[in-house]
């Protein structure tokens, strides 16, 4: 396979296999595991079985690209971010385009093999003009208050988390406000006002932009939808209990309200 690709005039031809002792190599496999050397990103990639590689920008300073490989285990983004944070955040750039590249090499409306464009992130087909870009979710989560309690949830899906946040996808045609308003009225049944965005945070579990509110109780009462939501009641703060990791932008919402109330 002979692929090329031209980023920020960096060029790098996939007909020879591209080693550098200067370049870093964030390396996954089927499963999307990353492959690491004593928990450090490999150098040299003349070893591994290669199916492809594209330059994704800078770390450390010095060029960085992803590549797909054939290999058993590795190891997955949450576990990188508990022993390093700078690595887990490119991380999770690396496996999204890592992703995009695999699910776009045919035009999904011709069928024709598609190529790296010369300036863009971005695969072009070459047949019918269709143009590809890498595709993220939004996502909204929303910390409901009423008075000095939380609301939280038990998700049908989360076999080991007790209660969380309400989240959910935005849907097409709808903005990101009316989504959270929407979410929660599904969920839980109630109504909330004063919405107010807090911040945002990449969540490559698997493709997600996650987009965090807190927003108060209006009116109505808890009814769970009994699918994706099994349970949900108030929580006061030290009733609370916390995730085993502060990967998630969920985590930092709760540590907001614990702080705040």
């Amino acid at each position: 396979m002979i692929e090329k690709s031209v980023y920020e005039d960096y060029e790098i031809d996939f007909s020879d296999t591209y080693t550098s002792d200067d370049a870093y190599y964030f390396i996954f496999n089927e499963n999307r595991e990353l492959y690491l050397e004593k928990k450090e990103l490999i150098r040299d990639i003349s070893d591994l079985d290669i199916n492809f590689s594209l330059y994704i920008g800078k770390y450390k300073n010095k060029d960085c690209f992803v590549a797909n490989a054939n290999f058993k285990e590795g190891f997955d983004l949450r576990q990188v971010y508990e022993f390093n944070r700078d690595l887990y955040l490119m991380g999770t750039k690396a496996v999204l385009v890592n992703d995009w590249y695999i699910s776009h090499q045919y035009c999904g409306r011709c069928g024709t093999k598609t190529e790296v464009d010369e300036k863009d992130m971005m695969l072009k087909c070459p047949s019918c003009g269709q143009v590809h870009y890498p595709r993220i979710a939004p996502a909204i989560i929303v910390a409901i208050r009423k008075n000095d309690e939380l609301l939280m949830a038990k998700h049908s899906y989360h076999d080991s988390i007790r209660y969380a946040l309400i989240a959910g996808f935005v849907e097409p045609g709808e903005s990101i406000e009316e989504a959270v308003h929407r979410e929660v009225k599904e969920e839980v049944g109630i109504k909330i006002k004063n919405l107010k965005y807090k911040k945002s945070q990449s969540w490559p579990f698997p493709n997600s932009l996650m987009l965090a509110f807190e927003a108060e109780y209006e009116s109505g009462d808890i009814k769970v939808d009994g699918d994706e939501i099994l349970k949900a009641k108030w929580f006061k703060k030290d009733e609370i209990i916390r995730y085993d990791s502060d990967i998630s932008i969920s985590d930092w919402l709760i540590q907001d309200f614990i702080d705040n109330h």
